[in-house]
């Protein structure tokens, strides 16, 4: 972790701390200093790791679209921790690690198929304040993918700005999850319009 986070850790403790470090440990291979932080208040912790475990387990989408579409709201959003994590998990699930690292400069690589590119734009359209969704955009999504897997991919996208703007208002950056994995370092982003 590059910086300190706004709230400091709180040491993690009794048993359910205890189980949670011993999870973590044997999935991820460490402790995420995220964990020390939110467990200031445990129920939002484990409500927010809740919903995220039954975000793992939609599969009307194509992986590698969700896991780009999360990457690129975590991309704009600037949640570093989010974005080592997301390409950390893209490892592990075996998704195109030559996308995964250039989601951030996605406008200027060429290793996107026009459905990705879509996929990119609608994930940062949603993102913005206030979103930009057009109408277009969504009809060419549904055409693609079929409303049953547009409704994930969108509620992916949503539940992407759920976890990664509360990291960053909280000052939680990257743990290093792809440097464990031996992976090269991220794209660097490029900014929007250029």
């Amino acid at each position: 972790m590059t910086g300190t986070p706004r709230i400091p850790a709180a040491e993690i403790t009794g048993l359910k701390g205890m189980l949670i470090k011993r999870f973590a440990k044997r999935t991820l291979g460490q402790v995420p200093s995220s964990l020390g932080v939110m467990w200031h208040n445990q129920k939002v912790l484990m409500s927010m790791a809740g919903v995220g475990g039954r975000v793992k387990k939609w599969d009307t989408c194509d992986e590698q679209l969700k896991s780009l579409a999360h990457m690129a709201v975590a991309a704009q959003v600037g949640c570093s921790w989010c974005l080592d994590f997301n390409y950390f998990e893209a490892h592990n699930r075996n998704l195109d690690m030559d996308k995964a690292r250039e989601v951030p400069r996605w406008r200027e690589s060429r290793v996107f198929s026009p459905l990705e590119r879509e996929v990119l734009a609608y994930s940062e359209a949603m993102t913005a304040t206030p979103p930009t969704v057009t109408d277009e955009m969504v009809a060419s999504l549904r055409t693609h993918l079929g409303e049953a897997a547009l409704v994930e991919l969108t509620a992916v996208i949503g539940f992407a700005n759920f976890t990664t703007r509360p990291n960053v208002a909280l000052g939680i950056e990257s743990d290093g999850f792809a440097a464990a994995c031996g992976l090269k370092p991220l794209a660097e982003p490029t900014a929007v319009g250029s």
